[in-house]
Parts: structure tokens; sequence; C-alpha cells
């Protein structure tokens, strides 16, 4: 192999390299912008929870509420009922999402748990299991959340088939 050759498998080894690096680091990221949800709204920290959407996000909480911008999200962490639930104990909990990047926009999906806690009984109890559908865009500040679409696990076929693998998943799977 001449000089030549070894320096353009060596370059194209760098660009597959640093193309891998930049997709775990994307992966990472909406990961990290996600585990931080849990802990802002239940701290009660409104700003910190509305900074992880875009100015214009969407929080989509069907059928309950839908926040639009940050303000909205804002909002409802300040706002009276969320205050409430929060001073009785509880936890909002998100699995880690599967998340699939195209350039800089990503889409996901995941479950939420909401716990609450029962002083009588001295312990936590599942208040809602829900799906979620992320949107999540690359802006100056790094990864947010564009939209986000939580649905009761209700048994009714829509939450259900928001955490369906997308079709073309299916297929790469079956080749």
């Amino acid at each position: 192999m001449s000089e030549s050759d070894e320096l353009a498998q060596l370059r194209a080894t760098v660009e597959s390299l640093a193309a891998k690096v930049r997709a775990l680091e994307d992966q990472v990221e909406i990961t990290q912008l996600v585990a931080q949800y849990g802990p802002a709204v239940d701290s009660g920290s409104g700003e910190a929870a509305a900074a992880l959407w875009t100015a214009d996000g969407v929080f989509d909480a069907i059928p309950h509420l839908r926040m639009e911008g940050r303000d909205g999200i804002v909002g409802m962490v300040h706002g009276p009922g969320h205050q409430s639930v929060i001073h009785n104990g509880c936890g909002h909990v998100l699995t880690a999402p599967h998340i699939v990047v195209d350039g800089d926009h990503a889409t996901g999906r995941s479950h939420a748990l909401h716990l609450r806690w029962d002083a009588d009984a001295g312990r936590f109890w599942v208040f809602q299991v829900s799906a979620n559908t992320w949107r999540w865009v690359r802006t100056s500040e790094g990864w947010r959340i564009a939209e986000r679409i939580n649905a009761n696990l209700d048994g009714t076929d829509g939450p259900r088939a928001m955490l369906a693998p997308p079709a073309n998943s299916i297929a790469l799977e079956q080749s």
C-alpha cells in the first residue's frame, strides 16, 4: 500500500470515528436533557424545567394540559395544582428514551412514571404510567425539546401506539 493510500485510509478512519463520536455525544446530551426533567419539576424549578424546551416548544399532557412555550411550562410548575402535588410528595421518573437522530433533529419514545407519597401508608404508589413521544432539535444552546406528548397508558390504542417502533426500524430488524 502506498503512503498516499495509507493516508487516505487514515483520513477515512478518522472521519468515521468523528461521526460515531458525534452520534454518541448527541445520544448522551439528549438522554441527559430528558433526565433533567423529573428533578426540575419535583424541586419546583419552573425555569430550569422550561429551559429544557425550545422557546416555542410544546408539552402536551393529554388530556389535561397543553403548554406552549417556556412560559407555559413555568406556569404549570409554579401553578397551584403542581405545587400541591410536590408539597404532598411525588416523583416524576422518566425512562431512558429510544432516540433516533437525523442531523439536527431527533425523535424518540419513552415511558414516564408519576409516583405519589401516601403518608398514611408510609409508601409511594404509582399514580400514572404514560407513553411519551419526543421531538428534539439542536440549537445554539445545545439539544432542546421541541415537543413532548405525554398520554396515560390507559388501555386505549392511542397511547400504546405512541410506544410502537417506527415502521422503518421494524423492517431493518427483520432483514
